[in-house]
């Protein structure tokens, strides 16, 4: 029995070769039967692996990050459309400054503050106040798609968040199923190693019995100690593999006391439900990570769009309308008292301002380069992912039918094994043959009846890899409740 194995057996049928064996063995019959009984408590599941997979798609903390990613997402559409929108700016300006003036010219800066009005002479620290209120609208009637490929660019962004979110809750979903049935798997296996120390103990004692009365030799009950000694250690073993796995499924439970609960295996005991592998049709197109990569096809073909279409000249209708006011007259004197603190001259302008940045090619042609061959990447890995997900299909197809071929050969074996360790034990109880045969016997029952329930557990599993590859784990989850 292998400890780390994800996998079990059924702990009542278990209990029941051994409580066979035993009988063989002691001649013990009502009271071997009683003790299975009573070591078999009668318990009711509780937690299901429907709630479990629900539990983690609401609450586990990385389908809240995709979805905050989304929501980001979706709030950049927005900024993108307001693009389109006209721009409004307002300015109201008080100050107290000096009125020197001179001639010359200055190169476009944002240190030296503006001046206007003539040249009066004068160099002297006497300041005046000046006013200015004004507003300027602007609006950029066309922009030859440069703003539209921005929001196709942003609108393939969310497609991309929301794609991401499907696949997030796949994978939470699908890695709360599997921690489900490992922990349902350590549960059962350390109940299987528990029953079996409890009755190699009883095994010893009939021994012990038939050794003191001296109708076997002591090395019999050596040997059942031995047998013994290396249930505990799988017992061991198996509430290591309880604890770890129960600590990786509280992880997906917004109630970690909720992992003290019995896990309903019911379903999960049986045979997975026929068919669902034969079917040979696949699109992966529509699963969430082809859905994520095509969205991201999308976005860096808007966004080469977008880069293609920003050489163009940059068109702008402008409408200005401010006053100004100043304490100084024109004839260089300084005018008393408030003169200036409020705006007594007025102005506007309407017109057309065209720009265009002739020497920027270089820059956007480096940066169509770069985009282009981020969309090539793009389009490659999208053929990648759509290869690997055919082959991760095959393949889990494949594992399903072996599985199952499996699960209907390993009764033959459990049979096959009850057969052998009844004539080991008939052998043994006349003289004919030693312990060793009959223990060796008895393992080999229980390695079967452990493979018969692995086969099965092993069958669920394959299932619910080939409906995560598919990209939906309602038929798993319907099958399994």
């Amino acid at each position: 029995m292998k400890a780390n194995n994800p996998f079990t057996r059924d702990v009542r049928r278990i209990r029941g070769i051994v409580v066979g064996c035993l009988l063989a063995a002691s001649g013990s019959t009502v009271a071997l039967a009683q003790s299975s009984v009573t070591a078999t408590p009668a318990v009711t599941p509780d937690l299901t692996i429907f709630q479990v997979v629900q539990d983690a798609e609401q609450n586990y903390p990385a389908i809240h990050v995709s979805e905050q990613d989304l929501n980001a997402a979706v709030a950049n559409i927005r900024l993108a459309r307001t693009a389109y929108l006209p721009r409004l700016d307002g300015i109201v300006e008080i100050n107290r400054a000096t009125r020197n003036n001179v001639f010359g010219t200055l190169l476009p800066q944002n240190t030296l503050p503006s001046m206007s009005g003539p040249v009066i002479g004068t160099n002297n620290a006497g300041s005046v106040w000046g006013s200015a209120a004004g507003l300027l609208i602007n609006w950029q009637p066309f922009d030859f798609g440069f703003r539209n490929a921005k929001v196709e660019a942003a609108a393939a962004a969310r497609d991309r968040a929301n794609a991401s979110v499907q696949r997030s809750q796949l994978e939470v979903s699908s890695a709360a199923a599997e921690a489900f049935l490992t922990v349902l798997a350590a549960r059962q296996t350390q109940n299987s190693a528990q029953a079996a120390v409890d009755n190699w103990e009883i095994l010893r004692k009939s021994i012990h019995a038939l050794t003191t009365a001296e109708l076997r030799p002591g090395a019999d009950e050596s040997r059942i100690e031995a047998e013994k000694a290396a249930a505990n250690t799988q017992l061991a073993l198996a509430t290591e593999a309880v604890e770890m796995g129960e600590a990786t499924l509280a992880k997906f439970l917004s109630k970690p006391d909720d992992i003290t609960k019995p896990l309903n295996s019911e379903h999960l005991l049986g045979e997975v439900p026929m068919g669902v592998e034969d079917d040979g049709v696949f699109h992966p197109e529509s699963t969430p990570a082809m859905l994520e990569q095509h969205a991201a096809v999308s976005q860096s073909a808007s966004e080469l769009r977008a880069t293609d279409r920003s050489w163009v000249p940059q068109f702008n209708l402008e409408a200005a309308g401010y006053g100004r006011g100043t304490g100084a007259a024109t004839n260089g004197q300084r005018l008393n008292g408030a003169n200036g603190l409020a705006p007594t001259v007025g102005n506007y302008a309407v017109g057309l301002n065209v720009t265009f940045g002739f020497l920027d090619f270089a820059n956007i042609h480096a940066r169509e380069a770069s985009q282009a061959a981020t969309l090539k990447a793009e389009q490659s890995r999208e053929t990648l992912v759509g290869r690997q997900l055919q082959e991760q299909f095959s393949q889990t197809r494949a594992a399903l039918r072996a599985m199952r071929g499996i699960a209907k050969n390993t009764p033959i074996q459990v049979e096959a094994a009850r057969t052998a360790l009844a004539q080991a034990t008939a052998r043994y109880k006349a003289g004919l043959t030693s312990i060793d045969d009959v223990a060796q016997t008895q393992r080999l029952l229980v390695q079967a009846e452990m493979d018969d329930s692995i086969a099965r557990l092993n069958a669920w599993r394959a299932f619910l890899q080939l409906q995560s590859v598919r990209g939906d784990l309602r038929s798993f989850l319907r099958a399994a409740q």
